[in-house]
């Protein structure tokens, strides 16, 4: 892996009698997302967080801080950390799988976080054959194994070069669709306002590229970030309009006759064109940038 990504798990991967070393990087982070900090509106200064006793309303040192579990209004049974570190299975740095399964066999809806699965050193060879056999083969893993302090499934693919171990949820964790879904109306859709929807899907159709999807949010924050540290006007939000009118027929045929007026299909906004603001990490440089220029009380301000 490249260097400055330090790996979540080192240990070994086994299937029949074959093992081979192996690393687990994290696939996913959130790091580059802009965050705030809890500031005092009268000084400017920082807020720090403190435990305080329920009871006493006395603070409580990080040395006296346990876990408990409540068993009653106010009761609690208490666990001590290496309590729980003795709960741990030995079996904490073997990925055993067991078994190969196809690759749409698991319901997405139990995926939970995914992480690169790459050989360590040595096992290069072993490593290779079971991701070529897995992609011949079609198929997926299913290993287990103990990460962060607790015993976890993980789905293993091909994923280029490598492998890609996600973690699942375990069925307990995963609530039944059948409560979401019991308020749903009993409805046939067909004639011409399915023909419409089937149109309009049509038209819409295109390819997954997660390059060209910005995240709106994180760059509205930042030309907020920098607007307040360059004393510029903030920016104002969009009126919302609903559409109209509300029959859903006639907004159908609304929606089919603007994409058959263009004759285009849409084009995905590319995730540095958002008024000039760039990437969220961009952002913060040019943010950053402007911030050097302002005087200490002005920055503590912002």
């Amino acid at each position: 892996m490249a260097s400055g990504h330090r790996a979540q798990w080192k240990g070994f991967i086994k299937f029949g009698e074959v093992s081979c070393g192996a690393a687990l990087y994290t696939a996913a982070s959130t790091s580059d997302r802009i965050t705030f900090n809890t500031i005092n509106k009268a000084t400017g200064n920082r807020v720090n967080r403190v435990f305080i006793d329920g009871e006493t309303e006395e603070p409580v040192p990080k040395e006296q801080q346990t876990k408990g579990f409540e068993i009653e209004n106010g009761q609690y049974i208490v666990i001590d950390p290496d309590e729980v570190a003795a709960t741990i299975p030995e079996s904490n740095k073997t990925l055993e799988i067991e078994a190969f399964i196809p690759c749409s066999d698991v319901d997405d809806v139990y995926f939970d976080k995914p992480y690169y699965l790459t050989p360590d050193k040595m096992g290069g060879d072993a490593f290779v054959a079971l991701r070529d056999g897995m992609r011949k083969s079609k198929v997926a893993a299913i290993a287990r194994t103990v990460l962060f302090r607790r015993m976890r499934t993980v789905l293993i693919r091909p994923h280029g070069k490598g492998l890609i171990a996600t973690t699942l949820n375990y069925d307990y964790e995963v609530r039944s669709s059948k409560k979401a879904f019991e308020e749903m109306p009993k409805l046939k859709i067909e004639g011409e306002m399915l023909d419409l929807a089937k149109h309009i899907i049509g038209t819409k159709k295109g390819d997954f590229d997660p390059a060209t999807f910005d995240d709106r949010y994180e760059a509205a924050l930042a030309e907020l970030v920098k607007a307040k540290m360059e004393g510029r006007s903030l920016p104002k939000p969009k009126k919302f309009e609903v559409s109209k009118p509300n029959d859903l027929l006639a907004a159908l045929r609304e929606s089919a006759g603007m994409l058959k007026a263009t004759g285009d299909k849409p084009k995905p906004t590319p995730a540095n064109a958002n008024s000039g603001v760039g990437r969220p990490r961009a952002a913060r440089g040019a943010a950053a940038k402007a911030a050097s220029s302002k005087a200490a009380p002005q920055r503590k301000a912002s």
